[in-house]
């Protein structure tokens, strides 16, 4: 390894897609370097899981990249990670070599690759490492072994309420290749690669193709089909989130990759994976905001639908990186494992026209007073994102704003050919409206400044078992513990 490891964290580079988001304006060489200081002391030193039961990630470069992105100052940006490092694992070294001829053989190990991905980015480069040890057939079956011992990566992709896929993305977005050889072992460590998957049994991802579609078959127009199949109605649940997720795809994993394969896909089109990406957008939003809300109910800001949101963010990054074939498989398996935390989480439904009648995109409540107090939304929303004590708050407010950005013209009745009762309401306020509603949401009741901790975050859902109350608990114990009122 580096002493420095300047290599592998450089200073943030620019978009490297006309799509991926842009950074706001705040970014200075101070809170540039402390940003380089804060991923290379990571990357020394914290394991990337930090509870032994719950399985969380090493969150702390995701917020300081997201905060840096925002324009957060050097001195947030560090008080951020002191807050964060309360919560981490000191990392421990590799029990053995890991090489190119054994790189299979320690698969649910969290401890092995580190320093072997160190090594694979540094003289493959990240397109190369990406290829040969995610989509590459080798990486995913292997010839002689039994189906429970196959590596099957592109499933551990998408992991850990799809950790790897956010740390990944955020190396891919800001040509950071020390986050690219971090998140290569969340996926690898990643121990749930059953054989019910989604992504790899997919037609479209094994022998068979989907054929190529003569009209275009909508995610939204997916979400309304799967909302009619009584085939979902009786959800399994679990007691914890991996168990959530196991259930589902043990259960409903054949129903499920039937409407992956039914999402259309030209591949004739060289702009169809820019097209798909926009309509995961939409779709894992709608998810989160609009079925998280009910007419004169505190909006639920459920914990998992927020992951949606947030790792949809870095789709167009991955899309930069991959050739098209590769493009397709990771769209279809994406969506796939988005389907299947909706459907475990219950699926809940869509009241379109009553969010749009009544969720409001002002930070003031008074509405007489909000266009001179607000004019700009989403001013106060960064701003308040900049020193929330949750990490996920700027990295879903960041999401939001992104997309706000990227469609927030589209106008009412654009999408009104879906399939989706109400779908002709939907416009571009979506994202702002849906800002708004988490980040009143994460207030504590009564007080005008101040956000609550991460027990605000809905992680139990609808159909939960017994034991359930062990994923707040486990977690709300670390973050009580340490948490202050104002960074």
């Amino acid at each position: 390894m580096s002493d420095t490891l300047d290599d592998l964290f450089p200073a943030p580079s620019g978009r490297l897609s006309r799509t991926a988001p842009n950074t706001l304006p705040g970014i200075t060489p101070q809170s540039t370097e402390a940003l380089r200081q804060i991923l290379k002391d990571s990357h020394r030193r914290w394991h990337v899981f930090f509870d032994p039961d719950y399985r969380p990630h090493n969150h702390a470069p995701h917020a300081a990249i997201a905060l840096w992105a925002l324009g957060a100052d050097h001195d947030v940006l560090q008080e951020a990670y002191v807050h964060d490092c309360k919560l981490l694992e000191a990392r421990y070294d590799s029990p053995g070599s890991i090489t190119v001829d054994n790189v299979y053989d320690h698969l649910g190990d969290a401890d092995a690759y580190l320093d072997f991905f160190d090594e694979v980015i540094r003289t493959d480069g990240v397109s190369t490492a990406l290829d040969k040890y995610l989509f590459n057939i080798g990486a995913n079956f292997l010839p002689g072994r039994n189906a429970d011992q196959q590596p099957q990566m592109l499933d551990r992709l998408f992991d850990g309420i799809i950790h790897p896929i956010i740390h990944l993305g955020y190396g891919l977005e800001f040509g950071l290749p020390g986050l690219i050889a971090e998140g290569d072992p969340e996926f690898f460590h990643a121990i749930h690669a059953w054989e019910g998957n989604v992504a790899l049994q997919s037609a479209s991802l094994t022998n068979g193709k989907v054929p190529n579609p003569t009209t275009n078959t909508h995610a939204l127009s997916i979400l309304a089909r799967i909302l009619k199949d009584p085939r979902f109605d009786d959800v399994p649940g679990g007691a914890q989130y991996y168990d959530i997720y196991r259930n589902t795809i043990s259960k409903f994993g054949s129903a499920i990759r039937e409407y992956v394969d039914a999402w259309s896909y030209d591949r004739t089109n060289p702009t169809e994976a820019e097209r798909k990406v926009e309509e995961l957008i939409w779709a894992n939003t709608l998810i989160y905001g609009v079925s998280g809300w009910k007419k004169d109910e505190h909006f639920n800001t459920d914990f998992f639908f927020a992951h949606m949101v947030t790792s949809s963010l870095f789709l167009s990054s991955f899309v930069a990186h991959i050739p098209p074939a590769s493009q397709e498989i990771l769209l279809r398996a994406y969506f796939g494992v988005s389907l299947v935390w909706w459907i475990g989480r219950d699926r809940p439904g869509f009241d379109i026209s009553g969010f749009f009648a009544h969720a409001s995109p002002n930070t003031v409540k008074d509405t007489k007073k909000s266009a001179m107090a607000s004019p700009n939304p989403w001013l106060a929303l960064i701003g308040e994102a900049l020193v929330a004590p949750d990490e996920h708050i700027p990295k879903v407010l960041r999401s939001l704003l992104h997309y706000a950005n990227a469609y927030g013209r589209r106008p009412a009745g654009h999408f009104a050919g879906t399939e989706l009762e109400g779908a002709e309401f939907l416009d571009g306020t979506l994202f702002v409206r849906t800002a708004h509603l988490t980040h009143e949401k994460l207030r504590r009741d009564g007080d005008a400044t101040d956000f609550a901790v991460a027990r605000y975050w809905n992680r139990q859902g609808t159909k939960v078992q017994p034991g359930a109350d062990h994923v707040i608990q486990s977690l709300g114990k670390h973050i009580a513990a340490n948490i202050s009122a104002k960074l």
